[in-house]
């Protein structure tokens, strides 16, 4: 039965999560709108079924917290409860627990979760005793493990270790187990543990670590590991020196117990036992009933696919168009009529095969944009101000692997929007602004670009206390410092260490700075820039590379060079007479369609050499990047292709205006413009 249960845990932790995000979600609407029962109806459904498949699967922790968050759901659903801050502090506290469980089982564990305060909480409101809840539940709350307070252990220990450990406490140590959980938007997860192990050895000896310290030190773990030690010290001299590294959620010192240990491996061992038998007929009727729901809804719809696979599909998708390109040109040298037939034909499959392929790898950013308004309603109140969150284009569609790494610089440019950048309320209102503030995070395409944005109406950059920092640093000279632009100074706080910070909090990541941003968003292949006015706030704008590596082009000449435009960033191309070239601030330009659009000649960009010719008509592709445009003025046109996109290298390093080359039907090599950096 055990094997045929794995057959729907994949399926069983994406429908949680998908279901917790919708608690996430809905929970926050609630607290906006405490009447709307259509609300709480959608909120308890999603409970009601995380609760069924929680019970079928056998993850009795999942099932007891749910039922007890249902309880509450009911009531208010059924106007026997009003919806007040502290209740929703305690279901807020519930989803965390859940998510934890949701994540342990994902990595492999057993979704075991000590939730007795939590579940105690719930009861107390179920009953009506709100008012026992006298202060607002925060995040990790210390409880205890069991009533005898002994660490049941998440560590099995071999017999020397056992003996050590033995050995140890005859001599007046105290064995600990250490449980160590990370905030989720720690960005530097290995470097923390480090820190922590670094504390602890100089308090006390570490026996083991799971995961083990290799796995630790490559972060191959989520977000919580235990530790044993050997120490003289009291558990809450332990958990005050470990709490005082940043970026840790939670710290639970317990002692350890060896003979609790080995009981919890010989029921561990009874469970497997148990599980391994066959079950009689009534125990399988009911567990396939209550999973028949599961079944149904999944899979007719979808088929999980490992990322890994589709970059092979996707490297020989690439092969098979560089070699169609080929095959057409072949074919218009040959002119053969059954030939062209067979190749059209095979170019309608291909591009249709290509969109199915390119389409499998995208995903909206919503998937990072849902949880970043519970962040902001928690980091709100924690800093006592009054922000709103506005999100748009969250259905803006990116690569996979961009958006499985793009969470964290999100997650600390919002920390940093919601520290540094909106004033205090009775700051606002002196400066004669309204004293909620307001973060708006969007996202959206331009040409072969996702561009994703953070803007607030805070303070804003200062300038001079920029520069006064950076001079302090070392990272300037103060004759370097008169030269800047305002741009290049506000790009100097993502310089290494830098911080404005007149006090390091935790909220913004204490004092690090923006330079992980950075290193993160270079890393995969895109850019930020940073504009701000003093007093009205700042814009944080950071720049990715959809990764799709087809794309469709126009093909261009420049004497005997080609290059490729990609489509998506061209409006429509012209012919203009010398005549009809403008000058303003000192910038060619043309009035196109009403606006003036200003020129970019691509040989002198790319340092193309020119025949001069005269009453000479000029071949423009005008393209557009947001509310921008720019003219591309090339030699001339050779038709639109689909081609596949190449990196230039590390060897290449940065070219300015190329996001990669191609090779063409002819076996030529074409670059590839990038657009979006010729617009100004």
């Amino acid at each position: 039965m055990q094997m045929e249960l794995n057959q729907y845990l994949d399926v069983f932790i994406e429908e949680s999560k998908d279901h917790l995000q919708n608690c996430n979600t809905q929970l926050l609407e609630l607290e906006k709108n405490p009447q709307d029962l259509k609300v709480v109806n959608e909120i308890f459904r999603s409970a009601h079924t995380l609760k069924g498949m929680s019970a079928t699967m056998g993850y009795e922790d999942l099932a007891n917290l749910t039922h007890n968050m249902e309880n509450v759901l009911d009531l208010i659903r059924n106007n026997k409860l009003k919806v007040t801050t502290v209740i929703m502090d305690v279901v807020f506290l519930a989803i965390d627990d859940l998510e934890e469980m949701i994540t342990s089982i994902a990595g492999g564990g057993s979704g075991k979760r000590d939730v007795t305060h939590v579940i105690k909480k719930l009861e107390l409101i179920e009953k009506g005793e709100e008012s026992a809840l006298s202060a607002p539940v925060h995040q990790g709350e210390k409880a205890s493990i069991n009533e005898e307070n002994v660490a049941v252990s998440h560590l099995q220990y071999d017999e020397y270790e056992r003996t050590v450990i033995e050995e140890s406490m005859e001599h007046g140590y105290i064995a600990y187990e250490i449980k160590v959980r990370l905030r989720e938007d720690c960005l530097l997860k290995a470097a923390r543990v480090y820190m922590v192990f670094e504390v602890l050895e100089k308090i006390g000896e570490i026996v083991k670590s799971s995961p083990s310290v290799d796995q630790l030190e490559e972060e191959r773990f989520d977000h919580e590991f235990f530790i044993t030690l050997l120490s003289k010290e009291t558990a809450e001299y332990l958990e005050k020196s470990v709490c005082n590294v940043s970026e840790i959620e939670l710290c639970e010192v317990l002692p350890l117990s060896l003979h609790t240990t080995q009981k919890v491996v010989q029921e561990t061992a009874a469970t497997i036992e148990v599980l391994e038998k066959p079950l009689t007929g009534v125990e399988k009727t009911t567990i396939a009933q209550e999973n028949d729901s599961v079944k149904k809804s999944v899979s007719s719809k979808t088929i999980r696919v490992n990322i890994d696979r589709l970059d092979v599909l996707m490297n020989l998708f690439e092969e098979l168009v560089i070699d169609r390109g080929r095959l057409e040109q072949i074919s218009k040298e040959l002119n053969h009529g059954e030939l062209n037939e067979t190749v059209e034909r095979m170019s309608r499959i291909s591009g249709d095969l290509q969109s199915i392929i390119l389409t499998m790898r995208m995903v909206p950013v919503e998937t990072v944009f849902n949880r970043f308004p519970r962040m902001v309603r928690q980091l709100t109140r924690d800093l006592n101000k009054k922000i709103t969150l506005v999100v748009k284009g969250a259905d803006t569609e990116l690569d996979r692997t961009v958006i499985d790494e793009i969470g964290d610089p999100l997650v600390h440019l919002l920390r940093n929007a919601l520290d540094h950048g909106i004033e205090s309320p009775d700051v606002r209102l002196a400066s004669g602004k309204p004293e909620e503030g307001t973060i708006e995070l969007r996202a959206y395409h331009s040409g072969n670009h996702v561009f994703i944005e953070i803007e607030d109406d805070g303070a804003g950059i200062s300038k001079e206390k920029v520069l006064q920092k950076a001079i302090s640093n070392g990272i300037i000279s103060e004759e370097h410092s008169k030269t800047l632009s305002d741009q290049q100074v506000f790009e100097l706080i993502m310089a290494s260490g830098f911080s404005t910070a007149d006090t390091i909090s935790d909220i913004s990541g204490r004092g690090v700075g923006l330079d992980v941003v950075k290193t993160t968003i270079e890393s995969l292949g895109g850019s930020i820039t940073i504009n701000s006015n003093q007093g009205q706030g700042s814009l944080f704008s950071v720049q990715l590379p959809l990764t799709l590596s087809i794309i469709s082009v126009m093909l261009v000449k420049m004497e005997k060079e080609k290059y490729a435009i990609p489509l998506s960033s061209i409006i429509e191309t012209a012919m203009i007479k010398e005549e009809d070239i403008l000058h303003a601030h000192n910038q060619r330009v043309i009035d196109f369609r009403g606006k003036v659009v200003p020129l970019v000649f691509l040989n002198e960009v790319f340092n193309v050499p020119q025949v001069d010719r005269k009453d000479r008509v000029h071949s423009v592709i005008i393209v557009r990047k947001g509310d921008k445009m720019a003219g591309l003025v090339v030699d001339s046109f050779i038709g639109q292709q689909e081609v596949v996109l190449k990196s230039l290298g590390i060897y290449m390093g940065e070219v300015f205006a190329v996001s990669g080359a191609t090779i063409l039907g002819d076996g030529q090599v074409a670059l590839i413009i990038d657009c979006n950096a010729l617009i100004k």
